[in-house]
């Protein structure tokens, strides 16, 4: 998978890539992942890529021409299969999303920043708008590292164990049960004793049924 990511601000996504799964990822060669800084691709000397909003109000705006030209760019070498925005009033990310999405080969992720993006892009340019929860943030790159995460670690070879992910919580409409490690008694607080049972079959029952009360009792709202 390659995953070209278009921001104004380059230097707040260094972190997420290089460190720990998303770090392993791209040395495995499993996931290529580009940033691009939209200024590049700006025509003028002052590198700027926003302007003021047609009929005026608070905050600028990125400007068409300099995201046009970079995306344009970027599908001259590949072909894409979805130009994803990152907005607050994008469909929320979930679990089926990151699996629909773990599933492409090509994706270009855009950065929103100060007010956000001229209309035209996204009507014309954007394929899919994502949003990572109700609230706004100083611009989309977080929410694209966040993006990122879900989609990377659920393509095969990534994690070391690859059934680890398909016992997420949210994978069968489900939270995930409670886990445990050694030692099984620590300041008296005990393991529940299943789980050193040795029984697989018990075992796996009763993490269901833990799923299903977790469930209730935190987000009744997804078993509706």
């Amino acid at each position: 998978m390659r995953i070209d990511i278009i921001t104004a601000v380059p230097n707040l996504l260094e972190s997420p890539f290089n460190d720990s799964i998303l770090k392993r990822a791209q040395q495995k060669k499993i996931v290529e992942i580009k940033v691009h800084n939209l200024r590049d691709y700006s025509d003028n000397k002052q590198k700027s890529i926003d302007d003021y909003a047609f009929g005026g109000g608070a905050g600028m705006v990125l400007g068409i021409a300099p995201i046009h030209r970079c995306i344009e760019s970027l599908k001259t070498n590949q072909s894409y299969d979805e130009i994803i925005y990152m907005t607050p009033d994008g469909d929320k990310l979930n679990q089926a999303i990151a699996n629909e999405m773990s599933l492409k080969e090509n994706l270009i992720i855009l950065c929103g920043h100060y007010k956000g993006i001229d209309q035209r892009v996204r009507e014309h340019i954007i394929t899919k708008e994502i949003s990572i929860g109700d609230f706004v943030l100083s611009g989309g790159e977080l929410p694209a590292a966040v993006l990122c995460d879900s989609i990377i670690r659920l393509i095969p070879g990534v994690l070391n164990d690859e059934t680890s992910a398909l016992s997420d919580s949210f994978q069968d409409g489900l939270l995930a049960p409670p886990v445990y490690t050694r030692p099984a008694v620590f300041n008296n607080w005990e393991v529940p004793k299943i789980l050193t049972s040795g029984d697989l079959k018990a075992i796996e029952e009763w993490r269901h049924n833990q799923s299903i009360l977790i469930t209730k009792q935190k987000r009744p709202d997804i078993l509706d």
